[in-house]
């Protein structure tokens, strides 16, 4: 079995992808991502891929809502799609990484490479020499769910209750993101469990990896929240609710909360 050669991160700044079906819960789980760093002062670079510039396209919508794709050629939707994610890369992604920027993407290449080989097309390899333009993500996060849970949150969707599903294709595509996910040795969130126990798992590797970039400090969010709320609430105690109004706090004279600490 062939495996992506992506170019590692040479940057200051961190890219954390997504990838899953459609209904894994990727944008629930980048929001709470996007809100654990921006509890800290990091305010990330959420993006998404492939653009509107291929979204949009006909051949795009055909693969996506209509069980008729005769009209098409999957490899030409495929080397749009890939084309398009390198350009991403080079003028969204890369930029930011080397501000130093937290850089979180909806899907990624590796998406491109399930579809591809969910339908059929085992033997290219074109796509694995395209890889090598692109950047490799520090973390790239497979989220993980049974198929006819994922069918059943897009059927919720106010504007997808019609939308053309092909579950044969599905569950070829699930099948792929497993196996380059052990492929890539990548993190696998289930989102099939309380979403508090995913986002902990997500947390947790988050953490261990940003820290070694420098991008958190010492600190852990097990250890932040509870830490803090312990400090203030006793703080707090015996307060009227006119004193809150008129209450003035000072977090490093009152409760000794210095910027590393509240970071």
């Amino acid at each position: 079995m062939k495996k992506l050669h992506m170019v590692r991160n040479p940057y200051p700044g961190l890219l954390i992808t997504f990838c899953g079906m459609d209904g894994c819960g990727k944008t629930t789980l980048i929001n709470y991502l996007v809100d654990y760093f921006k509890a800290r002062g990091i305010e990330p670079v959420v993006t998404k891929q492939p653009t509107p510039a291929v979204r949009q396209t006909p051949i795009f919508r055909t693969f996506m809502d209509s069980p008729d794709h005769d009209q098409y050629d999957y490899r030409s939707l495929s080397l749009m799609a890939a084309s398009d994610r390198i350009q991403h890369v080079h003028s969204v992604i890369v930029p930011a990484l080397k501000e130093g920027k937290v850089v979180i993407s909806d899907r990624y290449f590796y998406s491109c490479l399930a579809n591809l080989k969910a339908r059929g097309y085992e033997e290219d390899r074109w796509i694995y020499e395209i890889s090598k333009s692109i950047v490799k993500p520090d973390i790239p996060f497979f989220v993980d769910v049974p198929l006819e849970t994922a069918i059943s949150r897009v059927r919720q969707r106010e504007n997808e209750k019609e939308r053309y599903i092909n579950v044969a294709f599905e569950n070829r595509l699930c099948e792929e993101y497993h196996i380059i996910a052990d492929e890539e040795n990548a993190p696998l969130l289930s989102s099939d469990q309380e979403l508090e126990k995913t986002c902990e798992d997500m947390y947790t590797v988050v953490e261990k990896i940003a820290k070694k970039k420098g991008i958190l400090n010492a600190i852990s969010y097990k250890e932040l929240s509870p830490h803090l709320y312990a400090r203030v609430l006793n703080y707090l105690q015996g307060f009227t609710f006119e004193d809150c109004e008129n209450l003035q706090l000072t977090l490093k004279d009152d409760l000794g909360i210095d910027s590393l600490t509240l970071t």
